[in-house]
Parts: structure tokens; C-alpha cells; sequence
């Protein structure tokens, strides 16, 4: 406005001067004025470019909030900011200057869609985070759940798992992207990370489990071999087959073992178990011939038809990682057996064999009183040795080679005067030692004790030797008188 005020003065002032030469002046006062003026119409463009840019800002932010669609709220605030900015610049625009104005509005557009570009990737971001928890809640458990149950449906269980919940998250980001205004090609982009995510969530955590598969291990091999069915810790009876329960719970670790050892979400078929039932659990020879060498099929570092992105532990760790639960496993079955077999014992409460045939010729009452008093113990050997003598120097069975009758006949006949003799020869084998050393001799005291078996039999030959003499001459004495 002060610009045709200041126009309309010189024209005031310039009336009386030549058309020509006025106009050439009034000319040259507006490109001075409007030179003057220039900077300072940038600078309000400028100030009403920033005012609209944040008024949308703010307004964008409130319909967001509000919840209103993201493309549907950025369209319609741009669109009204943009008009208000046009509005705003046709008031500061000097109608003799005609200056451009598209400069500052194109600005103003970019600074929107940049706005607009940048929240959409942080709500973007958000949405993802947001998807990816939930798809980590819902996998995160039931996955290590099952891995740690592991069976021959556990990686089937994970693969419907993993479609279920990929697929509920893939429909629910789809639908949460329909109201972003993305291009296909960025929407199905989207799709395929929260697919690849999600798998990898599966392989992560069976990555994880896998580490500590001796840990599992032990635990399945604890609880099978330590309870029963029921659940219940086992009471070592003496009833239980211990091979058969440790055959059965190292066969439920060797499983454990089998499902841990590799990732998979394909459906592929391997021969894993197969291969780690062979090398670890048939322990038995499949061949005599020495010259036949076996291979070892777990030397490897690899599975047959497993890449080794899938592979989560290696033949050769999973003999290596056998051989140590097997060690640390051993103890337990070692206290298995020896709860049984104390139990085994404690149970038995029948007496020894020796103990039952002293009851049963002994009785009851004698057999006790032998065990308080053990010197009867040493009169019954040396009365064993009186008997075994009297065996031999009566030649017992040489007697009844003849008959009963006769061989008692004879025995009663030569019975009495052995045992005279005996003792008789006993009494001079102590007379003589004592006479001829009466400090005695420790050495041949010892030497006839231990030879008191070979003493006794010698004494009772001399004894018998004898006794048949006597009666011979008894025999013969009567012959000579007649």
C-alpha cells in the first residue's frame, strides 16, 4: 500500500513535467521501489511458509492422534495448508512487481511430504516393532516348550505353529498398511520381513535350546530314569528291570538329541535319528570278521541332505556331547543298582544254608548256645579228629566189605581196646617230651599243634598196631596150653 501511495505523490508532483520524460522516471522510481521492496516480500513469503508448515504439522499430528487414516489425514491437511499459504502469499503480493510466487509454494509442498515421508516411516516403524513383539510373545514359548518336549511331531507342531502366526500377523500388518497409501511392491516388501522375521525368531530360539541340549538331556534322562509312569519317584525294590528303564531313558535323550540337531521348517526328510541310534545306542558288533573295518558315520562334520545354514550341531558334537552325558548319567545308574541290591539284602531275612542245617540237626536252643559260647566250637573239632582216628585205625570200611553182621562183630570186638590204646599211647607222647625237656620247646609245641591232624592219625595207627598184637598172643596163649 505504500508503494501507491508513494507512486500516486509523484504522479502529484510530476504533472507539470513532459509526458515522455515523467513516465520514463515513474519507471525507473518503481524498479528502484520494487528492488527496495524485493527482500523484504521474500522474507514474508518466507514467514508465512514456516507459519503454514507448522500449523500442518500440528494439525496432522492432531488427526493421527485423533484417528483418522494416515494418507486420508496427510491429504487433506496439505491441501488445506497449500491454500492457505496461496491465500496468504496473494495478500503480500505487490500487483506492479507480478512476482512468481510457485518457488515458495514448491518449497512449502516439499517441506510437507518430507514431513509427511517421515512420519509415515517412523508410524511404519512402529507398526513393525509392535507386529514383531507380538509374533516374539507368541513363538517365543511355545516354541521352547516344544523343543524342550521334543518327540517326532515336535518340528511339525513348530511348522503349524509358525504358519498360524505368521499368517495372523501378515493379515493384520496388511490391513494396518492399506490406510499408509503404499505401492504394491513396498507393501509386499513389508510382508516378506515379518515372514522372514518370524522364521528367523524359530531358528534363533532353536539355536539357543540346541546350546544347551546336554542340560535337557540329562533332565529328560533324571526323570525318566528317577520316576515312573505316575510321575513318582521311583523306590528301588529289587522288582525293577534297571536295563530295560536306563535302555529307555537314554533313548528319550538320544531323541532329544536327534530333534535338536538341525532346523526343520521345510519338511524335509533326514535320517538324523536314524544315524544316532546306530552309532550310539547299537553298541553291538554287526560283523565277526576282524578284517571288515567299520565306518564311523558320525566323523563328520555335516548331515546327509541338511545345508549347513540348517545345521544347529554337527555328528561329531553330537558324539562328543554323548559321550558326556553318558558320564555324567553313569553315576546315577551306579546308585540305582546299589539301592537294589542293599534293598535285595535287607529284604532277605532267611540265615545262610550252614546257619539252616545246624538248626536243623543242632536245634533251636543248641544252636544259640553255640553261637554265645564259640569253645564248644573247638571241643566239636577235637572230637571231629577223635572220630576221623578211630575211622582209620578201625578201618571201618574194610570191615564191612564182609557184611553187616560180621563187620560189627568185629568193630565191637576191637572197639574198646582201640580206644585203651589210644589213650595209652597219648599219655606216653605227653610223658616223654615232658622227661626228656622239661623247659619244653616252644618250636615243637607249635610244630605238634599244627600237625595235630597227622599226630592224631599216627597215634591211633601205633594204637591199633597194638591192640592186634595183645590179641593175637591172647589168641595164640590158649593153642599152647591145649
Amino acid at each position: 500500500m505504500k508503494f501507491l501511495v508513494l507512486l500516486i505523490r509523484y504522479d502529484s508532483e510530476a504533472v507539470y513535467f513532459e509526458e515522455s520524460v515523467r513516465s520514463s522516471k515513474r519507471k525507473q522510481l518503481e524498479e528502484k521501489l520494487l528492488q527496495l521492496v524485493k527482500p523484504a516480500f521474500q522474507s514474508v513469503l518466507e514467514h508465512i511458509g514456516c507459519g503454514t508448515l507448522e500449523k500442518f504439522k500440528e494439525a496432522f499430528d492432531k488427526a493421527l492422534n485423533g484417528g483418522e487414516g494416515f494418507s486420508v489425514a496427510a491429504h487433506d491437511c496439505a491441501q488445506f495448508y497449500v491454500a492457505l499459504f496461496d491465500k496468504g502469499c496473494a495478500d503480500a503480493v505487490i500487483e506492479q512487481a507480478k512476482w512468481d510466487t510457485s518457488r515458495a509454494r514448491e518449497k512449502l509442498r516439499r517441506d510437507i511430504d518430507a514431513h509427511v515421508a517421515s512420519v509415515r516411516a517412523a508410524k511404519l516403524s512402529e507398526l513393525t516393532k509392535a507386529y514383531e513383539a507380538k509374533l516374539n510373545e507368541a513363538l517365543s514359548g511355545p516354541v521352547e516348550a516344544l523343543l524342550e518336549g521334543a518327540n517326532n511331531e515336535t518340528w511339525s507342531a513348530i511348522r503349524k505353529l509358525l504358519s498360524r502366526e505368521t499368517e495372523s500377523a501378515v493379515t493384520g500388518l496388511s490391513g494396518a498398511l492399506s490406510g499408509f497409501d503404499l505401492d504394491e511392491q513396498s507393501k509386499e516388501k513389508m510382508l516378506l520381513a515379518i515372514r522372514d522375521t518370524a522364521r528367523g525368531m524359530v531358528e534363533a530360539k532353536a539355536r539357543e535350546k540346541a546350546g544347551g541340549v546336554l542340560a535337557l538331556m540329562k533332565d529328560r534322562f533324571t526323570t525318566l530314569f528317577c520316576h515312573d509312569a505316575d510321575s513318582m519317584p521311583r523306590v528301588w525294590t529289587g522288582k525293577e528291570d534297571i536295563r530295560a528303564i536306563n535302555k529307555l531313558a537314554r533313548s528319550a535323550s538320544l531323541k532329544l538329541l536327534s530333534v535338536m540337531a538341525a532346523v526343520r521348517l521345510d519338511n524335509e526328510k533326514d535320517n538324523i535319528e536314524k544315524s544316532l541310534s546306530v552309532a550310539l545306542l547299537d553298541t553291538k558288533p554287526t560283523t565277526t570278521d576282524r578284517s571288515v573295518t567299520t565306518v564311523d558315520s558320525l566323523a563328520s562334520s555335516t548331515w546327509e541332505e541338511i545345508p549347513s545354514s540348517k545345521t544347529l550341531i554337527t555328528p561329531v558334537q553330537c558324539k562328543s556331547l554323548w559321550r558326556q552325558f553318558k558320564a555324567e548319567t553313569e553315576y546315577t545308574v551306579t546308585q540305582a543298582i546299589s539301592a537294589q541290591e542293599a534293598n535285595r539284602r535287607n529284604n532277605n531275612w532267611m540265615p545262610p544254608p550252614w546257619a539252616i542245617v545246624a538248626l536243623v540237626v543242632l536245634g533251636f536252643n543248641e544252636f544259640m548256645t553255640l553261637l554265645r559260647n564259640p569253645l564248644y566250637l573247638g571241643v566239636i573239632f577235637v572230637g571231629f579228629l577223635l572220630v576221623k582216628a578211630l575211622w582209620v585205625q578201625l578201618d571201618i570200611s574194610g570191615e564191612f566189605r564182609n557184611g553187616a553182621l560180621p563187620g560189627l562183630i568185629s568193630l565191637s570186638s576191637k572197639f574198646v581196646p582201640t580206644i585203651m590204646n589210644l589213650l595209652k599211647r597219648l599219655a606216653e607222647e605227653g610223658q616223654v617230651p615232658a622227661s626228656n625237656n622239661p623247659h619244653g620247646n616252644p618250636s615243637l609245641t607249635s610244630k605238634s599243634l599244627r600237625n595235630g591232624v597227622g599226630t592224631s592219625s599216627g597215634l591211633s595207627s601205633t594204637a591199633s598196631s597194638n591192640v592186634t598184637s595183645e590179641q593175637e598172643a591172647e589168641y595164640s596163649s590158649p593153642s599152647k596150653e591145649e
